[in-house]
């Protein structure tokens, strides 16, 4: 299954965003010290993702084809129209008339659109319509068992 956009919403029509606890300290993975305990300020997560409202977008990924890119199916794409689609950016592009995410890729005079997934092939953009929506600044997904 390939990576698309299921839906997409605005970033700049959300509720005041609420700031958030934010620890001082980063979070280690392995073995925790008991003086890293503490809370330091609070974090907007809206406004930590979330650079240039008027021009961003939240899409909802589907498919496999972009996990090497840490993209799953289900998770929440920040996009971002006012970013150049440089190759080598993740971006979100209507292909042939359907959102997708992929990654731009150049290869001498060719554009491709890469998948991460190693059994998705590149797709050359030669004779294909597409428009870039944006490039893709975030991802967030749950990890398995975390959602009620």
């Amino acid at each position: 299954m390939t990576n698309t956009a299921s839906w997409v919403c605005s970033a700049a029509l959300n509720p005041i965003p609420q700031p958030l606890p934010m620890f001082a300290s980063a979070v280690r993975a392995g073995f925790p010290s008991p003086a890293d305990d503490y809370i330091d300020a609070e974090m907007d997560l809206h406004g930590y993702v979330v650079k240039r409202p008027a021009a961003t977008f939240f899409a909802r990924s589907e498919g496999d084809s972009m996990i090497g890119d840490g993209i799953h199916h289900g998770d929440l794409l920040v996009v971002d129209r006012s970013l150049e689609p440089l190759p080598g950016r993740v971006i979100v592009v209507a292909l042939d008339g359907e959102l997708t995410v992929k990654r731009l890729e150049r290869v001498g005079q060719r554009t491709y659109l890469t998948a991460s997934n190693p059994a998705y092939q590149p797709i050359p953009l030669e004779g294909r319509e597409a428009h870039v929506w944006g490039v893709v600044t975030h991802v967030l997904h749950s990890l398995p068992g975390a959602t009620p």
